[in-house]
């Protein structure tokens, strides 16, 4: 059981990258990068991308130096490596998708769902874009058994359109918003009014247990807590990427906060698809990470 780094072959930004892993947990694998000061943003599902020049610090500090099949091969056995289908997609990839989704949601008003699509792909934004609004469509067909209401489609669409990284006025801003727009686009008031309450359900997560719709919305937005290890972690590095203005520290009490919150809920998921589907995983995940913020809000890590 080790950490294992490869030589670096691999040309990106000027130089040369290798790879770091753990074939035991990424417990280990985040606390020897916390301690060496790795980025998070180097984090890629199941490795670190490390440039060549601190290959051999890492190799001093304890990482086993191995060619790049033998640390293939001992990742898979470990059960970490992360299949490419597996992995959080590329905006890229999920655009025409989308375009396609909203053309079907509300056809003939394409514009309306360029100017969503524009405010999803905001520079600032590393969770809470596109990648985000594709996996809550998927997850709503999932809970739904093919497709949601519109009212719930749509405040999938709306309920991060507004997105400054401040919690409850983020999404009030969206729902009024939907508010303003949607009446435009031809939608009745009476189902503008449904998008508009289902996106204030995402500020809290707690829709009544008779809320079919919000329950689905609500457990749709929860969905990525309950992802395999590696892309849950990927999720974590974008949310901490949201937050440059803070340090490390100061990050990890405020996220501690949140983490506390959930793990402190009777349930994460108000549906019984959503609880079998993602409640197990989910609870390791947060309290995977709890352990890491645990560490920089203590001031272990703090260089």
């Amino acid at each position: 059981m080790a950490l294992l780094i490869d030589a670096p072959r691999w040309p990106a930004h000027g130089t040369l990258f290798c790879h770091l892993v753990s074939d035991t947990s990424l417990d280990e694998l985040f606390d020897f990068a916390d301690r060496l000061a790795l980025p998070m943003r180097a984090f890629d599902h199941d490795h670190y991308d490390v440039p060549q020049e601190r290959h051999d610090e890492l190799v001093a500090a304890g990482a086993l130096a191995v060619p790049s099949p033998e640390l293939v091969r001992r990742l898979v056995a470990s059960g970490l490596r992360v299949r490419r289908r597996q992995r959080t997609p590329k905006r890229a990839e999920v655009l025409p998708g989308l375009v396609a989704a909203w053309d079907r949601l509300l056809p003939g008003r394409s514009e309306l769902g360029a100017d969503l699509l524009r405010r999803w792909q905001e520079p600032l934004r590393h969770y809470h874009d596109v990648r985000h609004l594709w996996q809550v469509l998927g997850a709503l067909r999932q809970l739904s058994g093919g497709g949601p209401a519109r009212p719930v489609a749509l405040a999938a669409w709306f309920h991060d359109a507004v997105y400054e990284g401040v919690a409850g006025a983020d999404e009030e801003a969206s729902a009024l918003l939907a508010e303003e727009v949607l009446p435009a686009a031809g939608v009745a008031h009476d189902e503008v009014d449904e998008v508009a309450r289902l996106v204030r359900l995402t500020a809290g997560h707690s829709p009544s247990p008779d809320d079919v719709a919000g329950i689905q919305l609500v457990d749709a937005d929860l969905s990525i807590l309950g992802q395999l290890p590696g892309r849950y972690h990927v999720y974590a590095r974008d949310v901490r990427l949201e937050y440059p203005q803070y340090s490390d520290q100061d990050f990890a009490n405020g996220r501690l906060r949140v983490l506390d919150t959930l793990l402190a809920r009777p349930s994460l998921y108000a549906s019984a698809a959503a609880r079998e589907a993602w409640a197990g995983q989910a609870a390791r995940n947060l309290v995977s990470e709890r352990r890491r913020w645990l560490r920089f809000a203590t001031s272990k890590w703090v260089q």
